[in-house]
């Protein structure tokens, strides 16, 4: 009976974990990363069949209600390939996810969200803009973990700060 009530005990710890939390963003940021990289390719370059500028900017600017369409095409395409990169490696990882986080919000507000969450007519609902918009959420609040370029950049920053000698008192008049 103790051991049970250690194993759920353990289980329902508060703790940080830091090395399980580290391994939880470093998977929230792959698939952000996939993701976000696969459809800005496809936007940018019309990569894995996809759109390309021209054909996203038409559907921008009829569909979406956003003008200029090719302005908006690029600024989506941009955002979603570079944040998504961005956010993979570690790099600036809460401001890209800021921007995911918005891009998902403005793909809710003028496409998905009139479909519902699950929608049966043409088009998708917005049920995969909430989970990613989430996610992209989950690091701009936590940064990227242990497990990033940002916490690289960190580590020699620290270094270096820790190295310089200590600054002289003024010399007295």
């Amino acid at each position: 009976m103790r051991r049970r009530s250690e194993a759920l005990a353990r289980l329902l710890e508060l703790r940080g974990a830091p090395a399980v939390a580290d391994g939880a963003l470093a998977a929230a940021r792959a698939a952000l990363a996939w993701l976000f990289i696969y459809h800005g390719a496809s936007t940018l370059f019309g990569a894995f069949h996809g759109a390309g500028i021209h054909r996203t900017a038409l559907f921008f600017a009829t569909v979406a209600h956003l003008h200029p369409g090719t302005f908006f095409a690029v600024l989506n395409g941009t955002t979603e390939f570079f944040g998504g990169i961005a956010v993979g490696i570690g790099l600036l990882s809460r401001l890209a996810a800021v921007g995911l986080f918005v891009d998902m919000v403005i793909a809710m507000a003028t496409v998905t969200f009139r479909n519902g969450i699950v929608s049966n007519a043409a088009g998708s609902g917005y049920e995969l803009n909430v989970a990613l918009a989430g996610l992209a959420l989950v690091v701009a609040l936590l940064g990227a973990g242990r497990m990033s370029v940002d916490a690289w950049i960190g580590r020699i920053l620290r270094k270096r700060v820790s190295r310089r000698p200590e600054a002289l008192p003024a010399p007295s008049p």
